[in-house]
């Protein structure tokens, strides 16, 4: 009979009930552990690489380029001398008496510089790094993204490896023109040309401010392997980034026979965009640093 049976013992019953809520409940927060350390360790990569720029120094030179000095071009007296302003900003920031770079001008089409400072490597004989910035900005336009958080983006880049040793030269190079569809872009370009001799890849760094992660294009997918671009940002194709016209820098590059590669955030600013928008600094940052590690890795001995 059933009275007859053997009593279960209390702590048993307890344990089949407790062991399974365990269980679920160590699970739940095994797991919970997990996706947060990822999200820590997400956020730690995310800060390493904005900790090796100036959030306020950004701040204070897109404040300079967008506000103060405004639009830099040739169109018209006014941001003519703008255009010589930024080139003034530019080397100030960057020479002897604030970063410590040595100046070279090299004299541009319409007579505004080629601003070039170098960074030399541990190996100056093999070949260097060029990273290219432009300073100029369409016809009536500040030119936010159309360059202004690209060349704040390169100053900070090239701020932050003034103390390094790489492995090859790396060569910062800011052009007057390559926004305003009327100045002497191709000239720009063909007299950079004459600058870079054999480079072992050449960043075309544009529109920073639209969000953190980098993207990346090029005519050439072996110039941007998966191990120099890992954990930067994406490949994103002409399609996308130029909106079917290549009339981007990096494009008129590759042309000429250079591994150039479009750096930036977005696609290229289209010529119905007001482009004034103001950039947060902070985000700016962000990319900026992705930029700085770019950088490292491409100037890493083969």
């Amino acid at each position: 009979m059933a009275s007859d049976l053997p009593k279960r013992p209390k702590w048993l019953t307890v344990l089949l009930v407790v062991l399974p809520v365990w269980l679920l409940a160590s699970g739940g927060v095994t797991l919970w552990i997990l996706l947060h350390r990822e999200g820590e360790q997400a956020k730690a990569e995310q800060q390493r690489f904005a900790q090796s720029v100036s959030i306020p120094m950004i701040a204070d030179d897109l404040k300079k380029l967008v506000e103060i000095i405004g639009e830099r071009n040739g169109d018209n007296e006014s941001a003519a001398k703008n255009l010589t302003r930024a080139a003034s900003m530019i080397e100030g920031l960057l020479g002897p008496t604030n970063t410590g770079y040595a100046i070279r001008r090299e004299r541009g089409p319409a007579d505004w510089p080629l601003i070039q400072i170098t960074l030399q490597g541990k190996r100056p004989e093999l070949p260097a790094v060029w990273v290219l910035a432009s300073y100029d900005s369409r016809p009536g336009s500040p030119g936010v993204e159309a360059n202004a958080t690209g060349l704040a983006a390169t100053l900070a880049a090239a701020q932050a490896l003034a103390g390094d040793s790489l492995g090859v030269n790396v060569h910062f190079v800011f052009l007057p023109h390559a926004n305003d569809p009327e100045s002497p872009v191709l000239e720009t370009a063909a007299k950079f040309k004459q600058m870079a001799v054999s480079p072992k890849s050449v960043l075309c760094v544009e529109a920073m401010g639209a969000g953190e992660d980098l993207w990346f294009s090029s005519r050439d997918a072996s110039t941007m392997p998966d191990a120099l671009i890992q954990g930067l940002g994406k490949i994103h194709g002409a399609e996308v980034i130029c909106l079917g016209e290549d009339v981007d820098l990096a494009s008129i590059l590759f042309e000429m026979g250079f591994p150039a590669v479009r750096v930036s955030t977005r696609p290229l600013v289209t010529p119905a965009e007001p482009d004034a928008r103001p950039a947060l600094a902070p985000t700016v940052a962000a990319s900026a640093g992705r930029l700085v590690e770019l950088i490292r890795r491409s100037a890493g001995i083969p």
